[in-house]
């Protein structure tokens, strides 16, 4: 094994440990949004107190998944300091532009959201939610433009500094708006609220195999279902066929290792399961025939580039793609079964509630969706290389040429240490929230005497100060 690839393994592990965490955040922040919404409109007092239960989730997941990602900041200059030096013009404009535009809003309203929740108003607490999502959804986007840029790279040129050469920056726009950025940021963002919508799931169905909170945990259901179910149909008819387009026409290695295709193909089928056999260089599997040509190209007769079209030192390993590319699609036909049959069980006399076996499914969810979503990631990242930049930059090329083999083994077992203690803490705090349970509801009114507003914050500091002189 190759200094290299303990580099990748070291870099693969942290981002997905770190990638448990962002699209839980952003899918119970939108959950959030929607409990505030519906406690401004129907002044309901459960909808505030499933507010302030999740708001303590949300807190937890969002802590965690800050804490991991500054590892990866550290990495790009301990692992992979050429990369660093070789595009850091680029890519280090987009990560001070997630900083500037999204952290400063996170880190603005996050005090608010986390802490106000017994000392705002509705509309308040309910804007102060909004602008952290919304940060964190910028931090998201952002983060995805530096990949999307990766991935294809354009709006740049190359020079000789003296000491290498360097990628500079030409157009702003075509850096952050690249070809495969569109596609992605939408898959991305849909999969991130399916996430979270499956956690919401799964503690409501756990609470009503339990029989605790039996009305607020029907209410989480009747919120979280119905956006799952719908973004797991979007996912596979639109989402996912849009990506599967871009990479068709930007990234055409990538879209034949993760189809398994060896040799150039008209009719080329869709394998539903299957696997490689590298050596022979054929792929085996049930299939459906033209369904790859046809969502490639829209044309069941057309011809699909195979990887032996391609220098075979530019393969990516396509025994990996193909398993994990074919894991989350058959995961994402899965949900559709899943939300679809929920919500028929759900509206036909509302039998779900009684189905144990659904509900054992609807737990089962959040760790089924992080496996796709971990699933997707890796498959757009495995089938990259063996280019960190597509085309550009190789991945071997881009490692720090003074970090040994020793060195990075040892930062690799202390990091699965680390990680393994964080991880096992996670589940026991998150395990004592959901058995805490939502909170007591708050008396009639109580909400209502609250501020909301700056002007009402801002007064009612002044009169507590003049009561406390």
């Amino acid at each position: 094994m190759t200094t290299e690839m303990l580099h990748r393994i070291q870099f693969g592990l942290t981002i997905s440990f770190h990638f448990i965490f962002p699209p839980m955040s952003l899918g119970v922040g939108l959950v959030l949004i929607i409990f505030g919404v519906k406690s401004v409109r129907t002044k309901d007092p459960k909808w505030r107190q499933l507010s302030m239960f999740w708001v303590r989730i949300y807190g937890l997941i969002f802590a965690i998944g800050i804490a991991t990602g500054i590892v990866q900041e550290f990495e790009f200059g301990t692992n992979w300091a050429d990369y660093s030096r070789f595009v850091g013009n680029i890519f280090g404009s987009l990560l001070a532009a997630e900083g500037i535009f999204a952290f400063m809003l996170e880190g603005g309203f996050l005090g608010l959201m986390l802490f106000g929740g017994s000392k705002l108003g509705n509309k308040m607490w309910l804007f102060a939610t909004t602008m952290v999502v919304a940060g964190a959804t910028l931090s998201a986007t952002w983060i995805v433009m530096a990949n999307s840029w990766m991935q294809t790279p354009q709006g740049y040129e190359i020079k000789d500094v003296g000491y290498g050469d360097q990628a500079f920056m030409t157009s702003f726009r075509e850096v952050v708006f690249t070809p495969s950025f569109g596609p992605r940021i939408l898959h991305l963002i849909a999969a991130c609220w399916m996430v979270g919508t499956s956690l919401v799931i799964s503690v409501a169905a756990y609470y009503l195999l339990k029989k605790r909170h039996v009305e607020l945990a029907k209410t989480m259901i009747r919120v979280a279902l119905p956006i799952f179910t719908v973004l797991a149909v979007l996912q596979v008819v639109l989402f996912g066929a849009n990506q599967a387009i871009e990479v068709t026409n930007q990234q055409p290695e990538k879209l034949a290792a993760m189809e398994g295709l060896y040799e150039s193909t008209t009719c080329a089928p869709m394998y539903i399961i299957g696997w490689t056999d590298p050596d022979n260089e054929t792929t085996t599997g049930i299939s459906i025939p033209c369904l790859l040509s046809f969502l490639s190209y829209q044309d069941p007769q057309a011809e699909v580039t195979g990887l032996e079209a391609f220098p075979k030192d530019e393969w990516a390993n396509a025994s990996l793609v193909f398993q994990v590319y074919h894991l989350m699609i058959d995961l994402g036909m899965l949900f559709i079964a899943i939300g679809g049959l929920a919500c028929i069980l759900w509206i036909w006399k509302r039998k779900l509630w009684d189905q144990r076996w659904m509900l054992w499914i609807l737990v089962s969810s959040i760790v089924l969706t992080q496996i796709a979503t971990l699933s997707g990631w890796w498959t757009a990242e495995f089938g990259r290389q063996p280019w960190v930049v597509w085309q550009v930059l190789k991945t071997a090329g881009a490692e720090s040429p003074n970090v040994t083999f020793s060195e990075v083994a040892f930062s690799i077992g202390m990091f699965v240490v680390l990680y393994a203690i964080v991880f096992a803490m996670f589940i026991s705090l998150l395990n004592r929230m959901i058995q805490q349970g939502p909170p007591e509801p708050e008396e009639e009114g109580a909400s209502e005497s609250l501020p909301d507003s700056f002007g009402e914050i801002f007064r009612h500091r002044s009169r507590v100060s003049s009561r406390g002189d």
